[in-house]
Parts: structure tokens; C-alpha cells; sequence
């Protein structure tokens, strides 16, 4: 059985745009709340390569008052499900950490691709750059380095 993975908006919009939205479905089973789904039926993500379930989350506005909606209905399914949880909000990362929930974001995907022999060197390296260069996520230049070094040194995975 693998495991069950809760993303929020950033990471399909993000992998979207780089063109490897497919790659989330090697991580687990990918789950998102409905507060997700009505976010990307807002904007233009094309989601329909993707395999995922959809799932209604109750949650108190005052649960996470400093993420948004879909932010928080992922960080209360991953704690309800034990799940891990994607994003590439600072604040929703730093959140799950100290709530102990395992979280990545859209460069950990890649990340996560390579050392499962998904994606070639050359185009984990590529991938990577584009999610900064190509992409409305912001990444730092040396955080891009440090994945492509993990990269080259055969030290990325989860």
C-alpha cells in the first residue's frame, strides 16, 4: 500500500508549469481537500493528467489563522490521515514540522524522482532550473544549487 500524500494549491501549480505534474503520482497517493480543488478550478491548472481523490475537510478558521484556506484543510487532513503533506509555503512547512507532520514541496518532488530513477541527471538538473526560472514559485538561486549538488552527489530522496 503506498503512502498517503495531502498537497495544497503550490505544488500542482508549480509542477504544472514546469510540465511534470505527472511526477507526484511516484510520491503516494495523492489526496487533496476540496478547498484545494475549488483554488486550482480558480485558476488555470491543468490537473487532468493527474490521479487524485478529493476529500471534504472540516476545520475552525481560527485552527492555522496565519495560512489560507487550502493551507490549512491539508495540514488538518495530513494530522486526521497521518499523511505527508506538499507544500512550498514557508509558513505552512514550518507548521507541519512542528505539528510532526513529514513535509516536502515541488523541489522534493523532483528530488524524490531522480532517486527513484524517474528523472535522468540531466533532467532533474533541468527541471529544477525551471521551476525557478519558468514557474511563478520562489526559490533561491543557492537552493537550486544545493538540489542540483544533491543531484550530482547522488544524495536526493526523501
Amino acid at each position: 500500500m503506498s503512502r498517503l500524500v495531502v498537497t495544497d494549491t503550490g505544488p500542482l501549480i508549480h509542477l504544472a508549469q514546469a510540465d511534470v505534474l505527472h511526477l507526484l503520482e511516484l510520491v503516494g497517493e495523492i489526496c487533496i481537500p476540496e478547498t484545494v480543488l475549488t483554488e486550482l478550478e480558480r485558476g488555470s491548472t491543468d490537473t487532468s493528467e493527474l490521479e487524485f481523490t478529493v476529500e471534504q475537510v472540516e476545520y475552525d478558521d481560527a485552527t492555522y489563522p496565519h495560512l489560507d484556506p487550502g493551507e490549512t484543510a491539508a495540514l488538518v487532513l495530513c494530522a486526521d490521515r497521518n499523511a505527508v503533506l506538499l507544500t512550498d509555503d514557508l509558513d505552512a512547512r514550518k507548521t507541519a514540522q512542528d505539528e510532526g507532520i513529514e513535509v516536502h514541496g515541488s523541489v522534493g518532488v523532483i528530488l524524490y524522482a531522480y532517486s527513484h530513477s524517474e528523472l535522468s541527471e540531466e533532467t532533474a538538473k533541468r527541471v529544477l532550473r525551471a521551476l525557478k526560472q519558468d514557474t511563478n514559485l520562489y526559490l533561491s538561486s543557492p537552493l537550486v544549487e544545493h538540489a542540483i549538488q544533491l543531484v550530482e552527489s547522488d544524495e536526493a530522496g526523501w
